[in-house]
């Protein structure tokens, strides 16, 4: 059901420790870990978990802390991370059955994989393209809010397993359609090719048809009317995406600052769209920062910075930290927002991200 290149990479099983780590340090006070609880039960709504399946991953986990533990790990000891693992399955397992019946009982809405077939399939970048979706019974679609996304499952010809990815839903909602735009991973360093991505961007065509899960996800645009700093970095402009189309849409009046990084005018995914959405809308700031920028870029002044966005950035363009922050992107890039903001002295209430791992929650300085 999980990434199977993230448990290689063993982070699947490094977010599930972390969780129940932190379960067993908040132990008598599981509100205070809530954001990660709703963040996984989210994604595992998405993907169809069942609390009948919780008593397996407490098994195994009790035999990896065995492992781990060796001769320390007592029979006092086992038993107790067994009640922690038990309290934490508990806290899962209801928060999804809420919503699960929530999404089914919604308008549009559906349990399980739906199919929608490839209305329009379109290249923004080098490496990015978009794919419009319609439901293939030709029913109405559940609505989402700015940030979602929605899980595809994937029976790739010649894979042994079924493949399960979440993709940001890149349009605002109230569409007759879905929008995803999925970014093609190139094998890099140690890295293999993205399975899926590839499989979208080179075998999946106009007209084929795709399984999806509902809308999900906790990542969502608030209504205050505080400004709004939109903060991307490479694919993470999806979800930011979503969110500056919904504000341009239906609050134009609201202040929004758009930040994107990525390496040049190549992997630069929406480049008119954000243009063109600017220049409609005179409450819309952007600011590009293009890592490598090429000759080209250079004399078409495709970009305001070379180099990344850092906090002495954010204070030249952003008027004021007295607003609400959204960033995604690679986890190194939103360590660094992170840390920029937090340094800035914003709120923690006022920060808000989409990690695009199985890791939950950024550290704190």
């Amino acid at each position: 059901m999980f990434n199977q290149t993230n448990q290689k990479r063993g982070v699947q099983q490094e977010a599930l420790g972390y969780a129940v780590y932190a379960a067993g340090e908040h132990i008598t006070n599981l509100e205070a870990i809530k954001p990660v609880i709703e963040r996984i039960s989210q994604k595992h709504r998405a993907i169809g978990v069942i609390p009948e399946q919780y008593p397996v991953v407490g098994e195994t986990l009790l035999q990896a802390v065995k492992d781990v533990l060796g001769d320390t790990a007592s029979d006092e000891i086992i038993e107790a991370w067994g009640k922690v693992y038990g309290y934490i399955a508990d806290a899962f397992i209801d928060l999804e059955k809420g919503l699960y019946e929530e999404t089914k009982s919604q308008p549009g809405g559906w349990e399980g994989y739906r199919s929608f077939y490839i209305d329009k399939k379109v290249k923004e970048s080098d490496t990015v393209t978009s794919f419009y979706l319609k439901a293939k019974d030709q029913k109405a679609i559940a609505s989402y809010k700015a940030g979602q996304y929605l899980t595809l499952k994937a029976a790739i010809p010649g894979e042994k397993y079924t493949h399960i990815r979440h993709y940001s839903l890149s349009e605002s909602p109230g569409k007759d359609y879905y929008r995803i735009s999925v970014k093609r991973e190139n094998a890099h360093d140690d890295a293999p090719a993205g399975i899926v991505s590839n499989y979208l961007h080179k075998q999946v065509q106009t007209g084929d048809t795709l399984e999806f899960a509902a809308p999900a996800g906790d990542f969502v645009l608030d209504h205050t009317e505080l400004p709004v700093v939109l903060i991307s970095g490479g694919i993470g402009i999806t979800p930011l995406l979503s969110m500056l189309n919904t504000l341009a849409e239906k609050l134009p009046k609201r202040q929004v600052t758009f930040i994107h990084a990525t390496t040049n005018s190549k992997t630069h995914a929406f480049k008119e769209h954000l243009a063109q959405l600017k220049n409609k809308n005179k409450h819309v700031t952007s600011f590009v920062c293009y890592s490598s920028p090429n000759e080209k870029d250079r004399v078409g002044h495709d970009f305001d910075k070379e180099g990344y966005v850092d906090l002495d950035l954010l204070q030249s363009i952003v008027p004021s930290k007295e607003a609400i922050f959204y960033f995604c992107g690679s986890l190194p890039f939103m360590e660094a927002i992170h840390k920029a903001l937090q340094r800035w002295g914003v709120p923690r209430e006022h920060i808000h991200y989409e990690v695009f791992s199985p890791v939950a929650i950024l550290g704190e300085e």
